[in-house]
């Protein structure tokens, strides 16, 4: 057991489940009223507000991570808001990585609700209305139940997309063991490099500089390159017979 799992790759994984835990709980929180919005507005602005919220799908987890970087930092616009309220640096904190993943699992939740909020019957909530039940009743008690299935798949879709992230977490977290280290860094940092791979295989090792190198036996020609050899040299042969040399132009 001690062999295969050391402290440290236990707290990476511990501190990989919490912020996929807090991750998934926030999310469905922040997302239920913006799906909801989504899924029953009419105002020209429900296009513009679905293309930002799905902007992490399209840009690459590291620019991504520069830009929350850029933000949080602590001369960013983000990062000298916090610092008013005594707050003193978010990122390489946990803080940090946990708004990171926010920011780039948003889409997943959001679309999965607001899917299940369109497949609602609208003749249920107007059934719900004639019996005037108040728009929070009718939400708490025929929408969230009909939705169940959206709210599941979008938990398990954020907790499954945060475990598993890599290229957000490391731009504004870095690789701190016990802060922002979570076990995608982890296993990263337990991959050989090449020298290490070619020390492990028997191979020699690498040679240092300023030493000395056999020169590499030449390698037999082809069928094809002995074709095109012995062309060349009869075209060399033939113009030296009538006194003229092949030239390059070009």
């Amino acid at each position: 057991m001690n062999a295969l799992y050391s402290p440290s790759d236990l707290t990476a994984l511990g501190l990989s489940l919490r912020l996929a835990a807090l991750t998934s709980v926030i999310l469905l929180v922040l997302s239920t009223p913006l799906a909801w919005w989504l899924a029953r507005t009419r105002s020209p602005l429900g296009p513009f507000v679905e293309a930002v919220v799905s902007m992490p799908l399209v840009l690459p987890p590291t620019v991504l991570g520069f830009y929350l970087l850029c933000l949080l930092a602590p001369d960013g616009p983000l990062g000298q808001l916090v610092q008013a309220f005594g707050v003193r640096t978010l990122s390489f904190s946990f803080s940090g990585i946990l708004i990171g993943s926010l920011v780039y699992s948003l889409p997943f939740v959001v679309q999965a609700l607001q899917n299940a909020f369109m497949s609602t019957s609208v003749g249920l909530l107007e059934a719900a209305a004639t019996l005037r039940a108040s728009p929070w009743a009718t939400f708490f008690e025929v929408v969230v139940p009909l939705s169940a299935r959206g709210f599941l798949s979008g938990a398990l879709l954020a907790f499954a997309h945060t475990l598993g992230e890599f290229g957000v977490v490391l731009m504004i977290g870095g690789s701190i063991p016990g802060r922002t280290q979570t076990a995608s860094i982890a296993i990263f940092s337990l991959v050989p490099t090449p020298s290490v791979v070619a020390t492990r295989m028997g191979s020699r090792k690498p040679a240092r500089f300023g030493s000395k190198k056999a020169p590499n036996p030449p390698r037999p020609a082809s069928a094809p390159a002995r074709a095109v050899r012995d062309a060349i040299r009869a075209l060399v042969s033939g113009s030296d017979q009538h006194g003229v040399r092949p030239t390059v132009t070009g």
